[in-house]
């Protein structure tokens, strides 16, 4: 009888994609060399198996996690939109896109429609984003400064 792991793993391949996914969510940068090792493949057939995984889209991409105090957005928040009128289109994530401040745009249950996660320089500049927010989406907004993240960027392997 199989184990929830591995059939979870069965649902996009077996251990060796299995293997290969949970090194790739903990280092993007790992080399074949060092997928073939975990994932106890040749280098080549490691190499097919990446292939593979990209193009059923496993993996969507390789991105680098930036530091956001590094790059002078360290003040980070939730930002709840409701719509002003509940008869207008659900168009919100459409009309905020171009703001680039908004990192994560949710579709949520509950009172609100959409949570954003939004990472801004100062709060003169929060104050600013959720005024364009609210303009550009015609939405109430209700919103939640983060004080100290404990993590983030965990990584994502198979279930």
């Amino acid at each position: 009888m199989a184990s929830d792991d591995q059939t979870s793993a069965r649902a996009f391949g077996d251990d060796a994609d299995a293997a290969i996914l949970r090194e790739l969510a903990v280092n993007a940068r790992a080399t074949l060399a060092d997928l073939s090792a975990v994932s106890k493949l040749s280098v080549s057939a490691t190499q097919a198996r990446v292939r593979r995984l990209e193009a059923k889209g496993a993996i969507t991409g390789y991105r680098a996690i930036i530091d956001p105090e590094t790059v002078g957005k360290p003040l980070a928040a939730f930002v709840e939109i409701t719509p002003l009128d509940p008869g207008q289109p659900d168009n919100a994530p459409e009309l905020i896109a171009h703001l680039d401040e908004i990192e994560a745009c949710h579709s949520i249950a509950g009172d609100a429609a959409y949570m954003l996660f939004v990472r801004v320089a100062t709060p003169r500049d929060l104050e600013r984003l959720i005024r364009d927010i609210r303009s550009a989406a015609s939405v109430n907004t209700r919103t939640t400064v983060v004080l100290q993240s404990f993590f983030e960027h965990r990584p994502l392997g198979p279930a």
